[in-house]
């Protein structure tokens, strides 16, 4: 497995912009550093902490102490399978999915509002678009009902 593979190049988008969406949850503070064709992004905290963002879920997380850490922690295959999705996004690859620079595989409906992680509910989605809809979707203070999960 080529961990880049899984990466969205970093050079091609907007970080700052994409990102200010989501603090909170994340610190205001922080530098860019990975984000997965998903779109779930890891961070840095000025103290080198990683916090990693899952745009499904709208939850933030520190994964690891550093950066060597969550090396070391990605050799493991189920954090690699979690944190770069590598099944899901090998079935969108295989289902004739591709993505541009700017694209990563959105939601057709967002997982907090019943949608599942699966190939048929997922699409291939500009960044920007996705990051402030899951955004607005998930920082939702008057939605008042949720399915179950």
């Amino acid at each position: 497995m080529n961990v880049i593979d899984y990466l969205i190049a970093p050079s091609a988008n907007d970080w700052p912009k994409l990102l200010s969406l989501w603090v909170p949850p994340l610190p205001a503070r922080l530098t860019p550093w990975l984000m997965n064709k998903m779109g779930d992004t890891f961070v840095v905290t000025q103290e080198g902490r990683i916090i990693g963002l899952e745009l499904g879920s709208g939850l933030c997380r520190e994964v690891a102490n550093s950066r060597e850490h969550f090396a070391s922690l990605l050799d493991q295959r189920q954090n690699a399978e979690a944190w770069l999705r590598i099944s899901l996004v090998d079935a969108c690859r295989r289902s004739g999915m591709t993505l541009t620079p700017t694209q990563c595989y959105g939601f057709r409906v967002p997982s907090t509002l019943g949608g599942r992680y699966e190939v048929s509910n997922l699409t291939p989605m500009e960044l920007i678009d996705h990051y402030s809809y899951q955004a607005y979707i998930c920082k939702q203070v008057d939605v008042y009902w949720i399915p179950p999960r």
